[in-house]
């Protein structure tokens, strides 16, 4: 038994789907019926869905995500929202109509960000600080939380260590970071020359241009390396690695290839992949509530444009953060 959808809602909403693995042009914007909340859940008018890497790869059938999927499409992307919610479960007794919410939902077989309404676990979500609006919210919780969870649950970053952060003006980059400047730690990244100026702004110490720079001839004696582009450029960070030091990896095509390198030189790497964490999203919540932490929005799109905010995506030189702005 669930409660009814509030009568100002409507019946019908717009959703992405894709039927079928492919390019940009499998993207198709439909119209169903506005679904109803079952036991735990709660139903949410979304405002933002974020946009992130693993979209466009699990569109292409690639990783681990579209394993979970093939069999169950066509099937609605999108793991991050922030809106209202308009209706809950009979069972759900945290969040109410009206309240204002965000989360990393239906992960990694369920998804279904990418719409005007979306179903969510009530324990997936999170209030949103009043200081955030929806749709900058919308962009916040998956990369938000691999940054956190790299940080500080496998590398166990502390206040006083040097961290290398590649890719620092990304998605999930802008983020982390961030965390590590607030908790203390010294702060290397790498970007290109023109995102220079952004990362300076947010307080990093040393910005290295990837494209003129080798971080191994630059770097030495580093107690974290945060590696969120894989490959070459993971393997040629194990060099600045202190004999303490660890790496963190974030691509998964390429962590075994790194993890297996840093073995032969008798360093610490590992892979990870993220996972809903309600109570490390309230915490980066108060971190943006304080005003050290902000989430940086390089582009919104509206929901029948995905196939163009995909484009950008795929691209990978956004600064920050893409997102649906589906209201």
């Amino acid at each position: 038994m669930e409660n009814a959808v509030d009568q100002n809602a409507e019946s019908s909403m717009c959703h992405v789907i894709y039927d079928r693995f492919g390019e940009r042009d499998v993207l198709q914007v439909v119209t169903s019926k506005v679904p109803a909340p079952d036991r735990g859940q709660v139903l949410i008018r979304v405002h933002g869905a974020g946009l992130n890497p693993i979209d466009w790869k699990t569109r292409k059938g690639l990783g681990f995500a579209a394993r979970q999927i093939e069999d169950s499409l066509p099937w609605t992307p999108g793991y991050d929202v922030a809106g209202e919610v308009v209706a809950v479960a009979d069972d759900v007794t945290t969040l109410a109509p009206g309240d204002r919410v965000m989360g990393m939902i239906g992960f990694p077989a369920t998804g279904g960000g990418y719409a005007e309404y979306a179903l969510a676990a009530a324990d997936e979500l999170a209030i949103v600080p009043e200081e955030l609006d929806l749709v900058t919210a919308g962009a916040l919780p998956l990369a938000a939380l691999t940054a956190w969870q790299a940080l500080f649950e496998v590398a166990k970053l502390e206040s006083g260590q040097k961290i290398l952060i590649h890719a620092g003006a990304g998605g999930v980059g802008h983020f982390a970071v961030q965390f590590a400047l607030e908790r203390g730690a010294h702060v290397v990244a790498t970007a290109s020359a023109g995102n220079r100026d952004f990362l300076a702004e947010l307080g990093v110490h040393e910005v290295i241009d990837y494209r003129t720079t080798d971080v191994a001839e630059e770097c030495y004696g580093l107690d974290v390396v945060l590696d969120l582009v894989g490959g070459e450029a993971g393997k040629r960070s194990l060099h600045t690695l202190g004999e303490h030091g660890v790496l963190v990896t974030i691509p998964t095509v390429t962590a075994d290839e790194i993890i297996s390198a840093a073995e032969e030189l008798g360093l610490k790497a590992h892979g990870m992949t993220v996972r809903p964490d309600v109570f490390h999203l309230d915490e980066i919540a108060e971190l943006i509530e304080d005003g050290d932490v902000k989430v940086h929005i390089d582009q919104a799109f509206p929901l029948a444009q995905v196939a163009d905010a995909h484009e950008l995506l795929e691209g990978g030189h956004v600064r920050g953060k893409l997102v649906l702005d589906c209201r």
